[in-house]
């Protein structure tokens, strides 16, 4: 699995084309729904995030979420590293990224932390004037927790030029997550 996400990687950054469309500048904010393996209960908590153009091609960007899956579990995680774009089209792009990944569980009994490294391949698709559709596969590998691939899905509705509303979800072997939020584009 990782030989082929690292080739789907590699052919990403490969290809280059000469279009504008989508703005990687930008913070959100949101809902989210956390249901993890292994605990009965589901929760819920917010979700932030931000991205920074560095060149037409080049991101840097960031993630933190934190939910409470029990009255007695807490679960909070970031991620930041740097992403690379390609526009297929003027309504297609291509992205890569690598992360730094951070997770944190907080218990009655104690509480446990892990950090790892994370890659992300995904699609950005403008689906109409003010829609766009973004898929990814997602990969982490935790030091002592393990390593984990899950598949994500979400749409935006562009309310003008600087602000949309979004919903998300991801599946994975061991988290599913969903989300409602919005997003400020600086960039435009």
């Amino acid at each position: 699995m990782m030989r082929s996400l690292l080739f789907t990687l590699l052919l990403a950054f490969s290809v280059s084309a000469n279009a504008e469309g989508f703005s990687y500048d930008y913070v959100s904010f949101g809902y989210g729904t956390v249901d993890l393996d292994g605990v009965s209960d589901s929760g819920d908590g917010f979700v932030l995030g931000a991205a920074l153009g560095l060149t037409d091609s080049v991101h840097l960007f960031a993630g933190y979420d934190d939910a409470d899956v029990s009255s007695s579990v807490g679960v909070s995680r970031w991620s930041a590293g740097v992403g690379y774009n390609t526009p297929m089209s003027d309504t297609f792009d291509l992205f890569g990224r690598l992360s730094y990944e951070s997770i944190d569980f907080d218990t009655p009994l104690g509480g446990a932390d892990d950090s790892g490294f994370g890659a992300t391949i995904g699609a950005r698709l403008r689906a109409g004037n003010q829609i766009e559709v973004n898929a990814a596969i997602n990969y982490v590998d935790y030091s002592d927790f393990g390593d984990d691939t899950g598949f994500e899905v979400g749409m935006l509705y562009d309310f003008n030029s600087n602000w949309s509303a979004g919903l998300s979800g991801e599946w994975s072997d061991d988290v599913t997550t969903y989300s409602i939020g919005a997003r400020y584009f600086f960039g435009k």
